[in-house]
């Protein structure tokens, strides 16, 4: 399996931004082909630019910063994995330590999101990550444990590979 190197712009960019930006790294990229598949998790509202950008590069693949655990319905705001499948996003992070401190996400939210996003074909880019108290408290190892049981919990070795 190749490795994968994904840049998540969290929120950043502009129109501008992103087009200088895609059009250094496919320039970067024209004359040799990447030993590693390279992904960009972008803003929901710039994926489409961005794919537009990258519509003559197989180089790089667009990926969305979060995935709804919801299939639809009244989740304001919240876009489906079947929503990001339709438009072509092939990665999703999930369990990203900012979702999980700014929104409460727990390990149960991101197993489901997770599931979700297997289920549209979409691979979903799993997050882990203690806190720096976490870490300095010594229990970084126990912590993280537990944040891969509960993410990966019932999925099978086929959807964890």
């Amino acid at each position: 399996m190749k490795k994968l190197i994904a840049g998540n712009w969290k929120m950043n960019g502009s129109l501008a931004a992103n087009e200088t930006l895609i059009q250094g790294l496919l320039a970067g990229l024209a004359n040799s082909a990447p030993s590693c598949d390279i992904a960009l998790c972008v803003p929901s509202v710039y994926i489409a630019q961005v794919q537009s950008l990258l519509a003559d590069s197989n180089a790089i693949a667009v990926g969305s910063q979060n995935v709804s655990q919801h299939e639809n319905g009244a989740y304001t705001g919240d876009v489906s994995a079947e929503m990001l499948a339709e438009v072509g996003v092939r990665y999703s992070l999930c369990g990203h330590s900012e979702r999980r401190q700014y929104f409460g996400e727990t390990d149960a939210i991101i197993n489901a999101k997770i599931k979700k996003a297997i289920a549209a074909g979409i691979t979903p880019i799993f997050c882990i990550g203690e806190t720096k108290d976490e870490r300095l408290g010594g229990i970084l190892e126990p912590v993280l444990e537990i944040q891969l049981k509960g993410g990966l919990k019932d999925l099978t070795p086929e959807e964890v590979s």
